[in-house]
């Protein structure tokens, strides 16, 4: 099947992984955008366009404005892939270690490998916007002397040398990518999934136990909570929405939570049902 999946970033970026991985089989035209806003507005201009978003990672935590970005562009999780984010330094071909001047990536990858920049005194660390588009820049322009910290697929897509290798810091790290759809499209697609996954989202009355009792129906039910993140709602001072994560055995006990916890909450709203994602190794 031939898929068209739009992504934040350029061909060799993490997102263009996760996304061949998620669509496994499927032959993967990506479409590159600048911002994650862009990626659901693709969706909603064509909806036979797919779309991959992170959310989270082990170790920088959640992307706080794509839980809310995905709230409110109408789309549907429609599953998740949980990619093992492993570095590399590139250069030019033909540099040494001792030859690097400059290393550009983007900032969360500069942090999540400190330990190996440790061992490169007096090189100067430059934030870019991305880490595949850091291996690009680099070889388009030739530029001696600087490396990129991204994937190893990026860097040979852009011809260039791998200095090194599994340099993050945390060798359990990984990002959680969120496939997203057009509410029609996603029926399409779940159609025959054996879903055992659901993300909502909620609001709670401004009381005293207002989330507790709300959590504690939920575990009445046997729903297994993995995530929850609480964000302000804007002009509504001191209250919040809550995106809350949870697994589930059973289809139809996990229903009748919803159906309990509903009277509790605010403009609970289903942002998708799926199959849990497989983890990389």
């Amino acid at each position: 099947m031939k898929r068209t999946v739009a992504i934040q970033g350029i061909a060799g970026s993490y997102h263009d992984v996760a996304a061949h991985r998620f669509f496994e089989g499927d032959e993967i035209e990506i479409i590159g955008c600048n911002t994650f806003r862009e990626v659901v507005r693709r969706i909603a201009d064509d909806p036979s366009v797919t779309g991959m978003m992170a959310i989270e990672n082990t170790i920088a935590g959640s992307l706080l404005q794509n839980h809310e970005l995905i709230r409110q562009s109408g789309c549907m999780i429609v599953g998740e892939y949980k990619l093992r984010i492993s570095h590399s330094l590139a250069a030019l071909p033909g540099t040494k270690l001792e030859d690097i001047r400059e290393v550009d990536s983007h900032p969360i990858a500069l942090m999540q490998c400190g330990d190996f920049l440790d061992t490169l005194p007096g090189v100067k660390l430059v934030e870019t916007e991305d880490t595949a588009l850091s291996a690009r820049w680099i070889a388009e322009n030739r530029l001696a002397g600087h490396a990129a910290i991204c994937g190893k697929q990026a860097a040979a897509i852009y011809g260039l040398e791998t200095l090194a290798e599994g340099i993050e810091t945390n060798r359990r790290n990984y990002t959680r990518f969120l496939a997203l759809a057009d509410r029609w499209r996603a029926e399409e697609m779940l159609e025959g999934v054996a879903k055992n996954k659901a993300s909502l989202v909620f609001a709670l009355p401004h009381t005293a136990g207002s989330l507790s009792k709300a959590l504690t129906i939920l575990s009445f039910y046997d729903m297994n909570l993995t995530k929850i993140q609480s964000l302000p709602i804007v002009g509504r001072e001191w209250e919040y929405l809550f995106y809350i994560n949870l697994t589930y055995a059973d289809y139809t006990r996990y229903r009748q939570a919803l159906d309990a916890v509903m009277p509790l909450t605010r403009d609970l709203k289903i942002l998708g049902e799926y199959a849990e994602g497989k983890q990389s190794v």
